[in-house]
C-alpha cells in the first residue's frame, strides 16, 4: 500500500539520520536546540495563531460532544506560562550535562585488556500524542540531545500547530550538522499503523495521551512501548495530617491543572480523621468547585456540617465503586475511608494506576512504610502529586511518564532515552583471545580489576 511505503521511507530515513549522527559531537546537538529556541521565538506569532485556529475547530467539537473539555485544555499553548515553559525546557535541556558517553562500569579482564560499559542513545524513537502541541518541542528536545532520531504524530486536534512547531525545528536543524531527518513529523493513523510494524528501523514507541490510545499501541506492535495508560493518583490524609498541610495539598493536587496525569483523582482518608482533618478539606476542595464523590462515612460527615456549604446540594455526591477506578480529568473528586495506613496501601496498590501517590503526615514512621509500600512511579509525603514532572524535577523536559518498571520509570527524560553499549579494549602486543583463559595448566586466569573511569579513554 501506498501509505505502507511512505512509512517505509520515513522509518529508513530516520534510522540513516541515527546512525549518521553518531559520530557528530554533543556540543553540535546543544548547539541545535539554542538554534531551535531562535526559530520558536522568531515565529511565536504565527504559532499562537495557529493554536488559537486548533482551539477554535477543537471547542466545536466539544459542543458537538465529540471531544473531552479536558482534551480541549490540554490544547492551548498559551495557558498560563506553557509558552514561556516549553521555551525555556529548550534551553535547559541543552545546558544539562550529556547523557552519552558516560561510563558506569570499568574492569580490567587482564592486564592490557579494558571493559567499558557506556551510555549510548536507543536509536529511532515513535512517539505518539493527543493535543499537547508543545510535546512536540519537548520530544525534539531530549531526543537531539541524548543522540536518538524521532518520528512524531501529534494528534489532528493539535495539527495546524504542531506543523508550525515542526517546521520551525527543521529550520534550525538545517543550519547545523544534523541530518534533516533526524526529527520528521507525520500525520495519518495509516502512518502510525505501519511504521508500528517496523521493528527493524523503530527501536522505542512513546505514546502520551488517553488510555485507549495507549493500550491500543501496546496491543498492537511488537515495538517496545514506554508509557503509562491512566494517570489514578492519590492523597492520603494520615491520622496525625496537619489540617492546613492537608487542606493545601489536597486543593493543590485536584485543582492546579485537573486535566493532567499527574492530578490527583482520589482522596483517602483515615477514619480518624473523619471529624477533624476532612471537614476542613472537604470545604477548600468544595470552595474551589470540586464536585465530591464520596463514600458512605465521608458523606455522612459532610451531611451533619451546620451550616452546609453553600453548593453542597450540586457539589456532593455518594460514590459508587467505578468512581474509584476513573480518571476523572475535571473538578471531580472519589473520596474513600480506610481504618488504617496499611489498608491505605492495599488499596492503592490494587486500585491506582501506579502513577504517583502522596502522604499527608506527621509521623516519620508512617512517611517512611507509605513511600516504601506504595508501588508507584512516585511516592511522596507532605507534597502536592503534581509535582510530579519533568520540568519540576530538573530534567528540563520529558518524553512522558512511565509506570512501567523495566528500563525508565517516572517523569522520563534524558537519562530515559539512553541504554549502553560495552567497549572493550585490548592494549597487548598480540591483542587478547579467549583461547588462552582457562582452568587448565598454562592457561591465563581472569583479574578483573575494577577501576575508575569518566569517559572511555579511546
Amino acid at each position: 500500500m501506498p501509505g505502507d511505503n511512505a512509512a517505509a521511507s520515513i522509518a529508513k530515513a530516520a534510522k540513516a539520520a541515527f546512525e549518521a549522527s553518531q559520530l557528530i559531537p554533543s556540543s553540535e546537538r546543544a548547539r541545535a536546540l539554542y538554534e531551535i529556541r531562535k526559530e520558536l521565538e522568531a515565529a511565536k506569532d504565527a504559532i499562537l495563531a495557529a493554536n488559537r485556529a486548533d482551539l477554535e475547530a477543537a471547542q466545536k467539537e466539544v459542543d458537538a460532544g465529540r471531544m473531552s473539555s479536558s482534551l480541549l485544555k490540554r490544547l492551548d499553548l498559551t495557558k498560563g506560562d506553557k509558552w514561556e515553559s516549553m521555551l525555556q525546557g529548550v534551553t535547559d535541556v541543552a545546558e544539562l550535562p550529556d547523557p552519552t558517553g558516560n561510563v558506569t562500569y570499568a574492569n580490567e579482564l587482564d592486564d592490557g585488556l579494558e571493559l567499558y560499559r557506556v551510555s549510548c542513545p536507543i536509536g529511532v524513537l515513535l512517539v505518539i500524542f493527543e493535543a499537547r502541541p508543545e510535546v512536540v518541542v519537548n520530544i525534539a528536545a531530549l531526543a537531539i540531545k541524548s543522540g536518538n532520531a524521532a518520528i512524531l504524530k501529534g494528534g489532528k486536534e493539535s495539527n495546524e500547530t504542531s506543523q508550525l512547531l515542526s517546521k520551525a525545528i527543521q529550520t534550525a536543524l538545517s543550519k547545523t550538522a544534523i541530518p534533516s531527518t533526524y526529527i520528521q513529523a507525520i500525520q495519518t493513523r495509516a502512518e502510525v499503523s505501519a511504521l508500528l510494524e517496523l521493528d527493524q528501523y523503530i527501536d522505542l514507541v512513546i505514546p502520551r495521551g488517553s488510555n485507549s490510545l495507549v493500550r491500543n499501541i501496546q496491543n498492537n506492535t511488537r515495538i517496545p512501548v514506554m508509557g503509562h495508560a491512566d494517570g489514578l493518583c492519590s492523597v492520603f490524609i494520615d491520622e496525625s495530617a496537619d489540617v492546613k498541610k492537608a487542606v493545601r495539598i489536597a486543593v493543590d493536587s485536584k485543582t492546579d491543572y485537573p486535566a493532567a496525569c499527574n492530578a490527583a483523582e482520589t482522596l483517602i482518608l483515615h477514619e480518624k480523621t473523619l471529624s477533624t482533618v476532612w471537614p476542613e478539606v472537604a470545604k477548600a476542595l468544595l470552595a474551589a468547585d470540586v464536585t465530591l464523590l464520596c463514600d458512605e462515612p465521608s458523606l455522612a460527615v459532610l451531611r451533619s456540617l451546620s451550616p452546609a456549604p453553600a453548593n453542597f446540594a450540586s457539589h456532593v455526591q455518594p460514590s459508587t465503586p467505578e468512581a474509584y477506578s476513573t480518571e476523572h480529568l475535571s473538578l471531580t473528586l472519589s473520596v474513600k475511608t480506610l481504618p488504617s495506613l496499611g489498608d491505605a496501601i492495599k488499596w492503592i496498590n490494587a486500585h491506582s494506576s501506579h502513577h504517583t501517590d502522596s502522604i499527608v503526615t506527621e509521623d516519620e514512621r508512617a512517611a517512611s512504610t507509605f513511600c516504601r509500600g506504595v508501588d508507584s512511579a512516585g511516592t511522596f509525603v507532605n507534597a502536592s502529586t503534581r509535582f510530579a514532572d519533568g520540568f519540576r524535577y530538573g530534567f528540563g523536559t520529558e518524553v512522558g511518564i512511565s509506570t512501567g518498571r523495566i528500563h525508565a520509570r517516572g517523569p522520563v527524560g534524558l537519562e530515559g532515552l539512553v541504554t549502553y553499549k560495552y567497549m572493550m579494549r585490548s592494549k597487548g602486543e598480540q591483542g587478547h583471545v579467549v583461547g588462552e583463559f582457562g582452568a587448565g595448566e598454562g592457561k591465563k586466569r581472569y583479574k578483573h580489576r575494577k577501576f575508575d573511569a569518566a569517559h572511555v579513554p579511546f
